[in-house]
C-alpha cells in the first residue's frame, strides 16, 4: 500500500506512524508545507482516554509522551477578584511543537518520508498514484473544499473572536479568569504545558473546597515561577472591536492582553507566535471519504477549544483508521467502518463543545450569579460534567455550591421547594405535558384518571395535563381534551379531585390550555402524525393562510377581528372552568406551532394588520389572550406561559427574540416561562441530543430574571440537579422518562439515598420504596476446599 498524507500535525503524522508500524512495507509520505518547528498554538490537552489509546497502539509514542507531560487535577475560576477551586480533574498537557517533535522522530525511525515546506500535490492527483490519501490538511482544508460536493462540508463561524499566547511560566491549575472592562467582558482560558526547572520555586499547592487559596498554601500572582503556559484571551466580537483590538497588530494585541489580566500572569508579559485573533469555525461535514480520499481531524470535523478537543479527535481518527485499515478486507471496507465508529463520538463532542461555546458567548449573562454557582455553572457548561460527576472528583466544592443553593442536608437540588405566587411547591420536578390522544368528544375519561393520578403518586411536585383545547375546532386531533362543555369540566375536577386526595400532600396538578390553529384536524399520533383525517375533517384557521404542509394540510382560514375576539373568550372561557375545577396552575401554551405559536413566529405569521410585522405586533394576539386568562385566574395561583425559543429554521423566531418575547409575558403578569422549542414549522433541523433545549431556558432565565422550566431530553435525575445548581432553570420538565416509569422522581430520591418530605412515598406504596432483592448471584460463595 502507498499512502499520501496532506498535513503534518499532529493526526497526519501519528496516522503515518501508526500505519508504518502495522506493516513496514507500507510506502508511506507526508507532505507539510511549513518548516518542522512551525506551529500555531503553544500548548496541547489530552486525555487519560485518548493517552491509554496511544499506550496500546504504540508504546514508544506513548513513553516519549509519559516524560514529557504536566500532570494537574485543579480548575481556578476567577469571579470579580474571588478564586474557586475545583479538583480532581486530571489533565496532562504538552507543548505543541514537542508532541510534533515526538512524531517526527517516530516517523523517521519507521521510515516514513517527511517532506517539509513543500506543497502536498492536490488529493484528486494524489489519488491517482497512490492506494490511500489522508487529508489531514487542517480546519481550512483545500482536500475538503475541492471536493465539497462529496463532503458536503457546512462551515459555521461563531461570535467571538480569540488569540493564543503564552506565558513563561507554568500555572499550577486550569484557569478560566474573567475582565469586566468599558469595552465588554473578556476573558482567559490558561493552563501549563512545560514543566519549571527543577532548581526553581515549585507551585505550593492548591486551595480546597472551592474556597480562596490562603498565602499559606498558594502564592499570589503567577504560580510556578517558570515553565510555560497556553494563555486564550476570548471575547465577543463587538468588545473586540470596541476595544480597537481589530486594529492592533501581534505586539500591540499581545501587550495588551497582559495588561488586562495583569493579575492573573502576576504582571508578566505575553507573547505570540504569529498569533492573529480569529472566530472559531465549527466544521461539519456529511461524508468524510471520497474514493480513496479520507479526512481526518479538523479537516473532517471542529470542536471547540474550550473543550480541549482538537488534538484528541485528530489523534483518535488516525488510531480508529489506522486499526479500521488492519481489520477489514479491503479500503472501501476500512473507510466506512472508520466513519461508521467516529461518527458517533464526534457527534457528542461536538454537542458537548457547542454547549461550552455558546456558555462563553453568553458569559456576560451569567456574571451576577454568586460566585460557588458560577464556578459550578462553568464546570458543568458542556454537560460531560455533571452534579454527580462533580460530587465524586471534588464532594467540598460540591456541598458548598449545594449549602449556597439552599440544600438543606443530604438533600439533592431536586428536592428543594420552590415557590410560584400563592403555590409552593415541594420539589423541581415537573410531569411535562404530553398528548394522550385518548379522549372521546373532548371528555377525560378513565386513562387520564390513572395516567395523570399514577404520576401524582409518582413524587413528582407538579403534573401537567396534555393541552386541552379551548373548542371543537382548536383540537389537534378527535382524540384531544377539551375544557368547553360542563360535561369535560365535570370529568377534570374528577381528576384534580384525586390528585389532591389520594397523592402525598403538596402535590400540585397543572392544566394547559390551547388551540390547535393550523395544525388541528389531523389524526391520532399512531395513525399517523400530523397528516389530515380520511374524513370528519373541520376547517381549522390561523394568523396566516399558510398550510403546515403544503399539499398535504389544509389552508388555513385566516383570522379577522370576529374570529380573533371569539377565540380570546374561548381562551377565558375555559381558564373559568378550570379555575373551577381546582388546577392549581395555568400553563398558555404558545409555542410548537399552535395558534398562539403562530402569531409569534415570523415564518407563520404573515399579516399586513396590527397583528403581523415587527415583534411587538406579533406579540400583541397572544397577550391580549394572556390577559384575557389572567383576568380570570385566580390571583393567588400561577400562570405559565410556554414558548418555542427557536423555531429551527432560517427566518424564524431568533434568540434573541425569544428572551423579548419572554420579558413581554413577564411584563404581562406570567409567573414563569416554560422554555421548549420548534415544532413551529415542518421543515425545522434541530440540534439534538441531551438537555439540548436548556440552553434557551438558560439564557431567557438569566436575561430577564424570570423563573423558568427547562424540557427537552432532560432523563436524569444528575441532568436536573445539574441544571437546578447551575442556574440554568428552576423547574425541570420530564415526559418520556415519566411514560417509562411513573414513579421516575421517587425512584431517583431513592438511588440518591433521600428519604425526606420532598419526595415521599404514599402510603400504601410505602412497602416499596427499597429496591427489590435480586437472585443470590452476589451472594458469599460456600467453601468447597480447605485451601
Amino acid at each position: 500500500m502507498r499512502v499520501a498524507v496532506i498535513g503534518g500535525g499532529p493526526g497526519g503524522l501519528y496516522a503515518a506512524a501508526l500505519l508504518k508500524r502495522l506493516d513496514p512495507a507500507r510506502e508511506i509520505t507526508v507532505w507539510e508545507r511549513n518548516a518542522p518547528d512551525d506551529t500555531f498554538g503553544f500548548g496541547v490537552v489530552l486525555s487519560d482516554e485518548t493517552l491509554g489509546g496511544i499506550q496500546h497502539a504504540d508504546p514508544v509514542v506513548y513513553r516519549a509522551l509519559q516524560d514529557e507531560f504536566v500532570r494537574w487535577d485543579d480548575i481556578d475560576v476567577v469571579h470579580r477578584g474571588r478564586t474557586l477551586t475545583s479538583g480532581g480533574h486530571g489533565f496532562a498537557a504538552l507543548g505543541r511543537r514537542r508532541l510534533l517533535e515526538i512524531l517526527h522522530e517516530r516517523c523517521r525511525s519507521l521510515g516514513v518520508d517527511l517532506r517539509f515546506r513543500e506543497e502536498a500535490p492536490y488529493a484528486a492527483e494524489l489519488s491517482t498514484a497512490y492506494d490511500l490519501v489522508i487529508a489531514a490538511d487542517g480546519v481550512h482544508s483545500l482536500t475538503r473544499e475541492a471536493h465539497a460536493d462529496v463532503f458536503a462540508p457546512r462551515v459555521t463561524t461563531h461570535r467571538c473572536r480569540y488569540i493564543w499566547l503564552s506565558a513563561d511560566f507554568a500555572f499550577d491549575a486550569f484557569r478560566f479568569e474573567i475582565a469586566e472592562t468599558e469595552h465588554g467582558v473578556m476573558q482567559l482560558h490558561g493552563y501549563p504545558y512545560a514543566r519549571p526547572s527543577p532548581d526553581l520555586p515549585q507551585a505550593l499547592g492548591s486551595a480546597r473546597a472551592g474556597e480562596t487559596p490562603s498565602p499559606s498554601t498558594r502564592p499570589s500572582g503567577p504560580q510556578n515561577q517558570s515553565g510555560a503556559s497556553t494563555v486564550i484571551v476570548e471575547m465577543r466580537e463587538e468588545v473586540w472591536r470596541a476595544a480597537g483590538l481589530d486594529r492592533c497588530d501581534e505586539a500591540e494585541s499581545t501587550e495588551r492582553c497582559a495588561k488586562v489580566f495583569a493579575d492573573a500572569l502576576g504582571g508578566r508579559p505575553l507573547r505570540g507566535n504569529s498569533s492573529s485573533w480569529t472566530a472559531f469555525r465549527t466544521v461539519v461535514n456529511d461524508r468524510w471519504s471520497h474514493g480513496n480520499t479520507v479526512l481526518i481531524g479538523d479537516a473532517a470535523h471542529t470542536a471547540h477549544f474550550s473543550i480541549g478537543s482538537g488534538t484528541k479527535l485528530a489523534v483518535e481518527d488516525a488510531l480508529a483508521l489506522a486499526a479500521c485499515i488492519e481489520e477489514q478486507p479491503d479500503l472501501p471496507a476500512a473507510l466506512a467502518a472508520y466513519e461508521t465508529e467516529r461518527r458517533p463520538v464526534v457527534a457528542s463532542t461536538q454537542r458537548a463543545a457547542a454547549a461550552s461555546l455558546r456558555w462563553f458567548e453568553d458569559l456576560g449573562t451569567y456574571l451576577d450569579q454568586a460566585p460557588r454557582q458560577f464556578a459550578f455553572n462553568l464546570l458543568t457548561r458542556s454537560r460531560r460534567v455533571t452534579h454527580d460527576n462533580l460530587r465524586l472528583r471534588d464532594p467540598g466544592f460540591t456541598q458548598a455550591v449545594e449549602e449556597d443553593f439552599g440544600c438543606p442536608p443530604d438533600t439533592p437540588p431536586m428536592f428543594t421547594p420552590f415557590r410560584l405566587r400563592g403555590l409552593t411547591l415541594r420539589n423541581r420536578v415537573v410531569v411535562s405535558p404530553m398528548d394522550m390522544y385518548s379522549a372521546v368528544d373532548g371528555v377525560p375519561g378513565d386513562f387520564h384518571l390513572v395516567h395523570l393520578g399514577s404520576r401524582a403518586l409518582g413524587g413528582a411536585g407538579l403534573v401537567m395535563t396534555e393541552m386541552v383545547c379551548v373548542s371543537p375546532e382548536g383540537r389537534i386531533t378527535p382524540g384531544c381534551t377539551g375544557m368547553y362543555t360542563p360535561q369535560q369540566a365535570t370529568a377534570w375536577r374528577r381528576i384534580t379531585d384525586f390528585v389532591h386526595r389520594e397523592s402525598p400532600p403538596g402535590t400540585a396538578i397543572g392544566v394547559q390550555l390551547g388551540h390547535s390553529g393550523r395544525k388541528g384536524s389531523t389524526r391520532l399520533m399512531w395513525d399517523g402524525m400530523d397528516q389530515p383525517l380520511d374524513d370528519g375533517n373541520w376547517r381549522v384557521s390561523a394568523a396566516s393562510p399558510l398550510p403546515y404542509r403544503a399539499g398535504v394540510n389544509q389552508v388555513p382560514h385566516a383570522l379577522g377581528r370576529a374570529g380573533l375576539t371569539d377565540i380570546r373568550e374561548q381562551f377565558a372561557s375555559a381558564a373559568w372552568r378550570a379555575a373551577r375545577c381546582g388546577f392549581d396552575l395555568l400553563e398558555l401554551h404558545c409555542a410548537h406551532g399552535y395558534l398562539l405559536s403562530g402569531f409569534l413566529s415570523p415564518l407563520t405569521n404573515q399579516r399586513t394588520d396590527a397583528y403581523g410585522g415587527s415583534l411587538a405586533r406579533r406579540l400583541r394576539f397572544p397577550l391580549e389572550v394572556f390577559d384575557a386568562v389572567r383576568g380570570i385566574w385566580p390571583e393567588e395561583r400561577p400562570m405559565t406561559v410556554r414558548i418555542s425559543a427557536t423555531d429551527w429554521a432560517d427566518g424564524g423566531t431568533t434568540a434573541e427574540e425569544a428572551v423579548e418575547i419572554a420579558r413581554a409575558f413577564v411584563a404581562h403578569g406570567a409567573d414563569a416561562i416554560d422554555v421548549s422549542t420548534g415544532q413551529v414549522v415542518a421543515d425545522e433541523a434541530p440540534e439534538y441530543g441531551r438537555s439540548y433545549q436548556t440552553p434557551y431556558a438558560d439564557r431567557i432565565r438569566n436575561a430577564v430574571g424570570v423563573p423558568v422550566i427547562a424540557v427537552g431530553a432532560i432523563s436524569s435525575w444528575d441532568d436536573v440537579n445539574s441544571v437546578l445548581l447551575a442556574g440554568r432553570a428552576d423547574l425541570c420538565a420530564l415526559g418520556r422518562p415519566h411514560l417509562y416509569d411513573p414513579h421516575w422522581t421517587l425512584h431517583a430520591a431513592a438511588e440518591q439515598g433521600y428519604a425526606g418530605g420532598a419526595a415521599p412515598w404514599p402510603l400504601p406504596y410505602r412497602a416499596g420504596s427499597r429496591t427489590p432483592p435480586t437472585g443470590r448471584t452476589d451472594a458469599p460463595k460456600p467453601r468447597l476446599s480447605l485451601t
